[in-house]
């Protein structure tokens, strides 16, 4: 495989393992010639069946503004989790409870997105996506305007935050898999950054307005805001929002084959392909010949080729079934894959870090409100700017390198494609999140001497670091296993959260009993540790 990737001894062809050698190509022209690809000559991974319905065959201007609909609710849905971040002060003396009491409000949050995430997942493996986009869009709707008008009621806003986080779960958990759906590998990098930076971006940007909103009109209208954008935006996720998974051909998901020696159908011919003679190849890389530029044969005879759903078909929550397997069977598949290495290292890499972030945004404003800053709410909410713009940097420098990097090690491994490729986005998390976190320790138990400056200018390379790991371990995963993507992201989606809530609990606890830089030195290298399993991989 080359370039420290080792060979695997069992399989003939390692799924997103993807191969254009010249000799190869070569010796395989017969089939190469089948193999479809954009007008610019590169080859597309993985295949698109003959289907109009197919969205790989949507023009990419549709596939944009999907995704684009997409992280527009993704940046509404994901203000949910810091939404009283910079509110901690003001709703404890609200309803008469401690910060803790209080943390818990984005801790049982935290919870219901991991809970209803494990459910709603085997159900867009079966049924599909759009019925939990628009199914979220519903409850965030409602929710939100619960929340705000929960009164004095504690146990109201705590269910109320609870439904949020069912609210939340679809977009967390699948919007990344749609951009699996809808784009081949070469198109997938910048995308996955963007739809990466709409889920943590608004994120970050949210207490900044929060704090303000809270001060001028009051925090319930922090809720009900919400609730006018998601319903502005409900009739676009209806009407622009359609299904984008499919069931394609397995030979065609040729990001996803594990061996070389198979039989395709392939317009009525049979096709047989044996060890080397057959080859996935890089979306990343031209073919070397003119004479491999030529599409597959159909994959249906003529007269059964699909008809294009009409618009009204396609603003049904469901369009069939998009596998046989058995829901409840889906349902428990998770819970095995958390064994498996590199779903595993991606729960680490960006679990993690975004738990420590979490911890950040609750014991934040116990280190602002307090001496020497006495910071309000607002000042409060301002802090978060520098988070803010260290995810758009994150996310910046994510969608640069992505496939730069990818595209560079490609010509390097003399034009195989592997999806390793991806973990060189990990440096850059040793670099910012590591030195953000320990910088942030440094810095917040000594206000007196570096002031509210420091502690934001390392909260922001601490962000910038947690978005690389991300992106990269959503890459990997899309790229290595799409496959089990779906099942993937349910892994990430319960341990980031269940990992958060746990940090919500014992957050202020550790504050009061070790006080701020030692907690912090020493997740800071419990995160240096798990950026260095990334060699194991």
């Amino acid at each position: 495989m080359g370039l420290g990737v080792l060979d695997d001894t069992k399989l003939q062809h390692v799924p997103g393992t993807a191969t254009l050698d010249d000799d190869v190509q070569r010796a395989d022209a017969a089939y190469n010639g089948r193999l479809k690809h954009d007008k610019s000559g590169i080859i597309l991974v993985p295949q698109p069946s003959d289907d109009p319905n197919d969205p790989l065959n949507w023009p990419l201007w549709r596939r944009d503004l999907i995704l684009f609909v997409l992280s527009l609710l993704s940046v509404i849905a994901s203000t949910l989790s810091p939404l009283l971040a910079a509110n901690t002060l003001t709703l404890a003396l609200h309803f008469g409870r401690t910060f803790t009491a209080v943390a818990l409000l984005t801790g049982y949050h935290l919870l219901g997105v991991g809970i209803a995430g494990f459910i709603f997942v085997p159900s867009a493996r079966v049924w599909g996506k759009r019925h939990l986009y628009l199914l979220g869009t519903v409850v965030l709707i409602v929710s939100s305007a619960w929340g705000g008008a929960s009164g004095r009621n504690y146990a109201s806003l705590l269910w109320a935050r609870i439904f949020q986080g069912v609210a939340l779960a679809p977009f967390e958990a699948l919007v990344n898999a749609s951009v699996g759906d809808m784009y081949f590998v070469h198109e997938r990098g910048k995308r996955m950054a963007l739809s990466n930076l709409a889920l943590f971006g608004g994120a970050f940007f949210t207490p900044v307005l929060v704090g303000k909103i809270t001060h001028t009109i009051g925090w319930q209208w922090t809720f009900y805001m919400i609730a006018i954008f998601a319903g502005a935006l409900l009739p676009v996720v209806v009407l622009f929002v359609p299904e984008t998974a499919f069931r394609r051909d397995d030979h065609l998901n040729t990001d996803t084959a594990t061996t070389d020696n198979r039989r395709h159908e392939v317009g009525g011919q049979e096709l047989e392909t044996q060890g080397a003679t057959h080859s996935q190849h890089s979306s990343f890389e031209e073919p070397a010949h003119d004479a491999s530029v030529r599409h597959l044969k159909p994959d249906y005879p003529n007269s059964s080729v699909p008809a294009k759903a009409s618009f009204a078909a396609g603003l049904l929550p469901f369009n069939g079934r998009k596998t046989d397997e058995n829901f409840f069977k889906l349902l428990l598949r998770p819970f095995p894959l958390f064994l498996h290495p590199g779903i595993l290292w991606a729960c680490l890499i960006q679990g993690t870090m975004i738990g420590w972030t979490v911890m950040i945004g609750i014991v934040l404003a116990a280190i602002m409100l307090g001496p020497p800053l006495w910071f309000n709410e607002v000042k409060t909410g301002y802090m978060y700017t520098g988070a803010f713009v260290g995810a758009i940097l994150g996310f910046i420098l994510a969608g640069v390198l992505s496939d730069w990097s990818a595209k560079l090690m490609t010509r390097r491994n003399r034009g195989i494609y592997e999806p390793e490729f991806r973990l060189v986005l990990v440096l850059p998390q040793l670099l910012f999140g590591c030195a953000g976190l320990y910088g942030f320790g440094i810095t917040s138990a000594n206000t007196a001497r570096y002031g509210w400056f420091w502690p934001d200018f390392f909260f922001a390379l601490e962000v910038m670091g947690m978005v690389l790991g991300a992106v990269a371990s959503a890459l990997y995963i899309v790229d290595a296993h799409r496959d089990l993507a779906v099942e993937a992201f349910t892994c990430l989606l319960v341990f980031k959260n269940i990992f958060s809530f746990g940090l919500t609990w014992s957050g202020y606890g550790w504050l009061v009993r070790y006080g701020i830089k030692g907690p912090f030195m020493a997740i800071a290298s419990v995160q240096v540790v798990v950026c260095a399993l990334t060699v194991l991989m």
